[in-house]
C-alpha cells in the first residue's frame, strides 16, 4: 500500500490508550475527558487503542479544489498506519442535519442492552435510509439534547453539541465537526461494544439509494468512491421535495419502506416505546422558501439563534472506504444561500472524488 506524496502523513496517533470518547440541525461544543476504554480484538488492521482522532499539524500539499461559494471541512484518516492524511478545516463547527443520526443511535444502544423489534426496524430505516420520524423518536425518549452532552463527554468530543436551548427538539441542528466525525467511526470501530458496533456499521453498510424523503442519498463517498463503503449522509435546506424523487432502479434493494402519514409540527412528542414510521414529523431538509427567500422553514425558525451557517443550505458525506475499510472520511460542505441540490451534489462529488485521488488503497 503506497499513499501518494500529496497526502504525506500529517499526525501520529498518540500513544496513550483511551476511549475517545425537528428534526434538522447546534451551537455550543461539550468537551469531556475519555475515559480509559479497552479495545476488542479487531479484524480490521487497527493500530491503536485509541479511538480518539489526532489533531493535524500539517496541511497535504495539494487539497482538492473546493469550488468558489462552498465551505468545506474535511479529515481523511488512515486507519493503518493511524494518521491523517489529507485535512481542511478540520475543527470547522457545522449543523449536523441527519449525521447527528449515528450519535443517537450510539446513545440509544449503550443504555438499551435489549432492543424490541419496533425499536430494531427505526433503527434500520434511521441508519440506512435517513429517517426522520425515527430519529425524532428516538431523540424525544433519550432526553433530547442530553443525548449529545452525555455522547460527546463519553467519545471525548470537542467541537460536538447540542442543539440551541431555544430548539430542543431540531437534532438537525446539533453542532459537528470533520475531525469529531471520524473521532466517532474510530470509537465504533476500535472501542464500542461489538453489537454496538456491528448494528450501526451493518446498516450503514447498506446504506440505500434513497432517503425516505425521496432525496437520492448517493452523493459524495457513494458518488465518487468505489465500493466498498459504509456510509452516513446529511443535507439540509433545500426544501420538502427534492427536484427528481430518488428511485432505487440500479441500487440495492432494501426492505425499507416509508409509511405515508400526514407531516406534524417539528418536535411534536411521539409516545416512549411507539414504533415511529417515515415522514411522522417535518424532515430536517424541511425547506419551502418563505416569502420569496432563500431560507428554509427549518432555518427561519432558528433565527435568532446561533446554528452554523444558518440560511445555508448544508451536504455531508462521512464514512468508511477502501478495502478492510481502511480509510475514515468525514467531508462537511456549506452551499450559497438559495443553492440548488443538483449544484450542491456535483461540488460536493468533485470533492471527494479529489479526495479519493490521493489515496492509493491498493
Amino acid at each position: 500500500m503506497r499513499i501518494k506524496p500529496w497526502t504525506a502523513l500529517a499526525v501520529a496517533v498518540p500513544l496513550v490508550a483511551g476511549c475517545a470518547a425537528g428534526p434538522a440541525e447546534g451551537s455550543r461544543a461539550h468537551a469531556g475527558t475519555p475515559a480509559p476504554a479497552s479495545t476488542p480484538d479487531r479484524k480490521k488492521p487497527v493500530v491503536t487503542s485509541s479511538s480518539k482522532t489526532p489533531r493535524p499539524s500539517a496541511r497535504p500539499a495539494r487539497p482538492p479544489a473546493v469550488p468558489a461559494g462552498t465551505t468545506a471541512g474535511y479529515v481523511v484518516f488512515d486507519r493503518s498506519t493511524g494518521k491523517i492524511v489529507a485535512h481542511q478545516n478540520a475543527r470547522r463547527r457545522f449543523r449536523s442535519a441527519s449525521v447527528s443520526k449515528i450519535l443517537i443511535a450510539i446513545d440509544y444502544l449503550e443504555r438499551n442492552k435489549t432492543v424490541p423489534a419496533a425499536d430494531a426496524r427505526s433503527l434500520q430505516v434511521m441508519l440506512r435510509s435517513s429517517d426522520d420520524g425515527a430519529a425524532t423518536g428516538f431523540w424525544n425518549r433519550g432526553g433530547k439534547g442530553a443525548i449529545i452532552t452525555r455522547t460527546a463527554r463519553r467519545l471525548g468530543l470537542t467541537e460536538t453539541g447540542p442543539p440551541p436551548a431555544a430548539k430542543p427538539g431540531f437534532w438537525g441542528y446539533v453542532t459537528l465537526s470533520a475531525r469529531d466525525i471520524v473521532t466517532i467511526y474510530r470509537y465504533l470501530l476500535d472501542t464500542a461494544d461489538p453489537r454496538v458496533r456491528d448494528l450501526i456499521l451493518g446498516h450503514l453498510r447498506k446504506a440505500t439509494k434513497c432517503g425516505t424523503d425521496g432525496f437520492d442519498q448517493y452523493f459524495g463517498i457513494p458518488g465518487a468512491v468505489p465500493r466498498p463503503w459504509a456510509v452516513k449522509q446529511g443535507w439540509s435546506g433545500f426544501g420538502l421535495t427534492p427536484p427528481v424523487r430518488c428511485s432505487q432502479a440500479g441500487a440495492a434493494s432494501s426492505d425499507v419502506r416509508p409509511a405515508v402519514l400526514p407531516a406534524v409540527p417539528a418536535g411534536a412528542a411521539i409516545p416512549a416505546g411507539a414504533a415511529v414510521p417515515a415522514r411522522a414529523v417535518v424532515p430536517a431538509s424541511a425547506g419551502a422558501p418563505i416569502g420569496g427567500g432563500p431560507l428554509s422553514v427549518m432555518a427561519a425558525a432558528a433565527r435568532g439563534t446561533n446554528v452554523p451557517d444558518y440560511g445555508h443550505p448544508v451536504l455531508h458525506t462521512t464514512g468508511l472506504v477502501g478495502k478492510d475499510e481502511r480509510f475514515v472520511m468525514a467531508l462537511l460542505t456549506a452551499h450559497p444561500a438559495g443553492g440548488t441540490w443538483d449544484a450542491s451534489v456535483k461540488r460536493v462529488n468533485r470533492i471527494a472524488a479529489g479526495l479519493y485521488r490521493g489515496l492509493r488503497t491498493g
